[in-house]
């Protein structure tokens, strides 16, 4: 008698599993071939640029005992030197006095329907704070790494929506991560040894070879790829930020910096505010990377400042260790000091989220792997098309 062949029964949960799994990539996959190749290109910005711009950052010969020039003065004579419509927003001062000032012209604009209408200008000024000499100038807003940052971050869309478009197909891209790790599982131990690496010995049909690239490849990628998507939408939807939060702080909200009235808001402005505050800041923060000065008295959103907010950073590259001291921006009397060990756990990830998603977080091998598995994810939505059109064809074959 003829033994009868019966078919594997395939369970409920990975029928559904392939067939969301395959819907959602054929909708979002260019998304997020797109979104996985610009976050991975953008991965080694900092080294990159520290190297491109290395004669500008540093500063040769300097003397020992020779003081900065005062900070007003350097900005009166950039604004006089270059001529922009648009006031000097932010000074970056690094502790190392071998290093040059960095200026920022930032204006954003709420109108526009993309990146380059929105972004009135954003240029970064390398200066010599000892002679005033301007050792470079950089547009970024046309930088090829900010154009990466907001292809990534918005799909070089407007500011307001254009996130959406990015965290719809992130949030789906979450459910492909899972859906294939459940497609992955293999039923037992002899099925599982051939799931890990690639098995080419005799195998010669590139659809095979496509097939595996997709599997194990997938497979390595997911973990770190899922930590990249909830980071990423971490940014793009509030509610996750809350859900963070309340897990970390048992708050849905971080705290609100309060506001400080100014006691000597009657006095004459103090012209040497910022210098009083960069010497503050420096005996304050002496083991610090660099601090931030806002200039322009407003804020990122574009609202007008009440005091004189500092940020200090902890470490050069890394946004996670963030302080802030807040003066009085007539007087230059320092009214609060908020260090970084004294944030909430939910702050100082709410800090930590950028370099989380980058992997400078995790140092220079952090950023290595975070690169490897860039390239994995943006090699997912080829191999699965791939992996589709293959079985299309040979189910076209059939009919």
């Amino acid at each position: 008698m003829k033994k009868k062949h019966h078919k594997k029964k395939v369970s409920s949960t990975k029928k559904w599993s392939a067939k969301l799994h395959l819907w959602f990539g054929l909708s979002v996959g260019i998304i997020v071939f797109i979104v996985s190749l610009s976050g991975t290109l953008y991965v080694f910005k900092d080294e990159i640029q520290n190297s491109l711009r290395k004669e500008a950052i540093y500063i040769k010969n300097v003397d020992a005992g020779k003081k900065p020039l005062s900070i007003n003065l350097l900005r009166e004579k950039l604004s006089l030197e270059l001529h922009e419509k648009h006031p000097i927003s932010a000074v970056e001062i690094p502790l190392d006095k071998n290093k040059s000032y960095r200026f920022f012209y930032y204006e954003k604009s709420k109108k526009g329907w993309n990146y380059f209408q929105q972004v009135l200008i954003s240029k970064q000024v390398y200066v010599n704070q000892y002679t005033g000499q301007i050792l470079a100038v950089y547009n970024e807003k046309y930088d090829v790494f900010t154009i990466l940052k907001y292809i990534h971050w918005s799909l070089l869309l407007n500011s307001e929506w254009g996130p959406y478009m990015v965290g719809i197909p992130t949030v789906l891209f979450i459910i492909m991560l899972i859906t294939g790790i459940i497609l992955w599982w293999p039923k037992n131990k002899n099925a599982r040894k051939g799931r890990f690496w690639f098995n080419w010995k005799n195998i010669k049909n590139w659809k095979r070879k496509n097939y595996d690239l997709h599997n194990v490849l997938g497979f390595y990628a997911s973990f770190i790829a899922l930590l990249l998507s909830i980071t990423g939408i971490y940014f793009a939807y509030p509610y996750v930020k809350n859900v963070f939060n309340f897990a970390l702080s048992g708050s849905v909200n971080l705290p609100k910096e309060k506001e400080i009235k100014s006691p000597d808001s009657l006095m004459a402005k103090n012209e040497n505010i910022f210098d009083l505050a960069a010497a503050q800041t420096e005996k304050l923060y002496s083991g610090s990377a660099s601090f931030r000065i806002s200039l322009n008295g407003k804020n990122k959103k574009g609202k007008e400042l009440k005091n004189l907010p500092v940020t200090i950073y902890g470490q050069e590259g890394r946004f996670s260790e963030r302080s802030l001291l807040t003066f009085d921006k007539y007087s230059g009397k320092l009214l609060a000091d908020r260090p970084h060990q004294k944030l909430t756990i939910a702050e100082k990830y709410s800090n930590a989220n950028y370099d989380i998603h980058t992997g400078s977080y995790f140092g220079i091998v952090g950023k290595i792997i975070w690169f490897i598995a860039g390239l994995m994810c943006t090699s997912l939505p080829v191999t699965g098309f791939l992996v589709w059109w293959g079985k299309r064809k040979k189910q076209g074959k059939k009919i």
